[in-house]
C-alpha cells in the first residue's frame, strides 16, 4: 500500500483578480522530511504556507496535510504545528500561561502538557522567565515561545517561517537541533527561511519558488550539483541561478530531472 504523503498538492493556486500569487503548485513530501521552502520576496511562499495551513482558500487545486484536505479545517488542525514570521503571542499573558492557553485549544491533556511545557522551556532556555509576562519579553524570548507553542502537542506536520529570526547563535543552535530531532521523530517539517546554510544542512529536499511556481525542487546537492560555473558550487549560487528571470527556462529542467532521478532509483530498489 502506497504511503500517504505527509503534504500534498496538486495544482494549488491563489488569484487575486487577474494575477496568480500561487499557479499550478504540486507538491508530494514524505513523513520525516525536512523541506527547504526558498523564494525571493514576493515569490509566494507566505501564501503558500497560508493554504496550507488552512488560513487561506486556495482559488484552485487541491492539497492534503497528513491526508486530511485543508478544505476540512476541523480536520486538517490537529494534526499540524505553525509559526509564522510574527509568533501570535498575547503580550498580558507570561510565557507559560501563553503556552498553556494553546496546549488547552490541543486538547492536551494538563498532566501532558506540564510536562512537555517544561521539556520545551528548558530546552529553550526559557524556565527563569516562563512565568514573566511577554511584553517584557526581548525579540528573541517571543520567537523561542512562539517556536514551543507550534510543536508543544507534537504535531504530525511543522510549518516554521524564519524560525531563526532574532535569535542569538545558541539559541539558532537548538533550532536546528530542535528541527533534526522532529525529523528524526517522523515529523515533517516545512522551513521556509532566507538563511540558506540552514536550509542546507537541515534539508533532505530544497523547492524553490519564483513568481508563484516551483522552478525547482531537489537535494540541496542536486541542486548545487546544477549551479553553472567552476569549482564547488553553494546553495546560493543555485538558488541565485533559478531564480535568474532570464535561466528560469533554462532550469526548470532541475525538478523534472531529479524527479527522474528518484523515480529510477526507486525502480531499481
Amino acid at each position: 500500500m502506497a504511503t500517504v504523503p505527509a503534504i500534498d498538492a496538486d495544482g494549488l493556486t491563489k488569484r487575486y483578480g487577474d494575477d496568480a500569487a500561487v499557479a499550478d503548485l504540486d507538491l508530494s513530501i514524505p513523513s520525516g522530511t525536512v523541506y527547504g521552502f526558498l523564494g525571493p520576496n514576493g515569490a509566494g511562499k507566505t501564501t503558500t504556507i497560508r493554504m496550507l495551513t488552512t488560513l487561506l482558500r486556495p482559488s484552485a487545486g487541491t492539497a492534503r496535510i497528513a491526508g486530511a484536505s485543508v478544505a476540512d479545517r476541523d480536520a486538517v488542525t490537529p494534526t499540524l504545528g505553525y509559526l509564522p514570521e510574527e509568533p501570535p503571542l498575547f503580550d498580558e499573558l507570561t510565557g507559560r500561561e501563553q503556552v498553556e492557553y494553546v496546549a488547552g485549544l490541543r486538547d492536551l491533556p494538563e498532566a501532558e502538557a506540564s510536562a512537555r511545557i517544561d521539556d520545551l522551556f528548558a530546552r529553550f532556555d526559557l524556565t527563569a522567565d516562563a512565568d514573566r509576562r511577554i511584553d517584557t519579553y526581548s525579540k528573541g524570548m517571543k520567537q523561542k515561545t512562539g517556536i514551543v507553542q507550534a510543536i508543544v502537542h507534537d504535531p504530525a506536520v511543522v510549518f516554521l517561517d524564519e524560525p531563526t529570526s532574532g535569535l542569538d547563535p545558541r539559541a539558532a543552535r537548538t533550532v536546528r537541533e530542535t528541527i533534526a530531532a522532529l525529523a528524526a521523530d517522523d515529523t515533517t517539517v516545512f522551513l521556509s527561511t532566507h538563511i540558506l546554510p540552514v536550509v542546507d544542512e537541515l534539508a533532505d529536499t530544497v523547492g524553490v519558488l519564483y513568481d508563484g511556481g516551483l522552478v525547482a525542487e531537489g537535494s540541496p546537492a542536486d541542486l548545487k550539483r546544477r549551479a553553472e560555473g567552476e569549482g564547488e558550487r553553494s546553495l546560493e549560487d543555485a538558488f541565485l541561478a533559478v531564480t535568474d528571470e532570464g535561466d528560469i527556462d533554462a532550469v526548470g529542467s532541475v525538478s523534472a530531472s531529479t524527479s527522474e532521478e528518484a523515480a529510477a532509483q526507486s525502480e531499481d530498489g
